[in-house]
């Protein structure tokens, strides 16, 4: 029953290309046209013919990982790049999208993250081990889109160039104090005091990061203009000059998309500035991917710009600018996964090959996301006041 529910999504979904599919009884259903692309996989089990049959997306990564899903003369970005773009033009049939849609409409459950259930959901993600991000990441430990102002950059000088924009869209002058929401290892903040004077209070979920943070800080000599804490962004008490937030609202969920930008607009002063750096969607919403929440960000998800316009308003800020980096992140995962294999000796001696399997079909599903789905990284400057900010960006390219 189940085989035969996969075999018609299959059959609904390959329109341009041909997917070759050997089934653990050793038979081969071949779905979609000739003429197009071929790619092929072998499904080793029964067991993972199940979790297939009931939901297409979550089998495929967890086959991946546990290495009972195996390509046939087909690479893993092959394979998503040619799936993703047959079911965005072919469809999906009824009782698929049905499913889909039930797993949409209960993502404010799914999604309900309360700061016990946050801080869980970050430790499962950030205090795996800082040494096997340092070994993907920049030296600053960025693990958010660059910006390739340049094509041919490197993944240092594009975060560099990243964090430059940012805090030319903040304004800054000397004495503003800086809220960073979920300042991760501390990098931005201790770029924002380094280089642009300012004083900084990072907040974060994470117990790893928070530690890091402080050490580059006292490393740093900057413990006097920086400081981090433990804390849920919701307890923050102070007023700022400036808010700054990376990386962050894509793992607030939609339950607290309210509460989020209603904290932005309680926190920042009246001359204030902020300034919101986010995954999200220029189409419809969508259910989050099932295999993403599962093994990756549990709590997380991508809104759409529609999902975030309502709470933006209701929070009476200003939209001060709203700016679009398309393929950005694309760029920025395909270093993050070049240095990954470069590293695998290193990543090996402390994981298992289904945890290395896992980290590599998260790089490849989420390249596929940014390059054949409408995904993006959304920046969202934010004021109580009008012309709190320059009313032309020509201030972003001043020396």
């Amino acid at each position: 029953m189940l085989k035969s529910l996969l075999e018609k999504a299959l059959h609904t979904m390959m329109v341009h290309d041909q997917l070759r599919v050997t089934y653990p009884d050793g038979t081969i259903g071949i779905y979609g046209p000739e003429g197009g692309e071929t790619v092929a996989l072998t499904i080793e089990d029964d067991e993972t013919l199940r979790i297939f049959g009931k939901n297409p997306e979550l089998g495929l990564g967890e086959g991946y990982m546990n290495g009972t899903v195996t390509l046939n003369n087909t690479t893993l970005e092959n394979l998503l790049r040619v799936l993703l773009i047959n079911r965005n033009d072919g469809g999906v049939p009824t009782w698929l999208y049905l499913a889909n849609r039930a797993r949409f409409y209960t993502r404010r459950f799914i999604q309900a993250n309360t700061p016990a259930r946050a801080q869980a959901n970050v430790a499962h993600h950030y205090d795996i081990n800082d040494d096997l991000y340092r070994l993907f990441l920049d030296e600053d430990m960025q693990y958010s889109c660059a910006y390739f102002s340049a094509p041919d950059m490197t993944l240092e000088d594009a975060q560099k160039a990243k964090k430059a924009h940012i805090a030319a869209k903040l304004c800054l002058n000397p004495e503003c104090h800086v809220l960073d929401i979920g300042c991760g290892w501390g990098g931005m903040a201790l770029t924002l005091a380094r280089d642009h004077g300012v004083r900084v209070t990072g907040v974060t979920l994470s117990e790893n990061q928070l530690a890091t943070a402080q050490a580059r800080a006292k490393a740093e000599g900057l413990e006097d203009r920086v400081t981090f804490r433990l804390q849920d962004y919701r307890l923050v008490a102070e007023q700022f000059d400036r808010v700054v937030s990376v990386g962050m609202l894509e793992h607030v969920g939609v339950p607290q998309f309210n509460t989020y930008f209603e904290k932005i607009a309680e926190v920042l002063k009246p001359d204030g500035v902020a300034l919101i750096h986010s995954i999200a969607r220029s189409a419809p919403p969508m259910a989050h991917s099932s295999w993403i929440n599962k093994y990756i960000f549990p709590g997380g998800y991508v809104p759409s710009l529609s999902e975030l316009a309502r709470p933006m308003e209701r929070s009476g800020l200003w939209q001060t600018d709203i700016e679009i980096w398309r393929l950005h992140y694309a760029k920025t995962i395909r270093h993050w996964s070049a240095r990954f294999e470069a590293n695998h000796d290193k990543i090996a001696a402390q994981y298992d090959a289904r945890f290395i399997r896992m980290f590599r079909y998260y790089f490849a599903v989420c390249i596929a996301a940014f390059e054949h789905q409408m995904q993006g990284v959304y920046h969202f400057q934010l004021a109580h006041k009008r012309d709190a900010v320059p009313l032309t960006r020509d201030y972003l390219h001043q020396p």
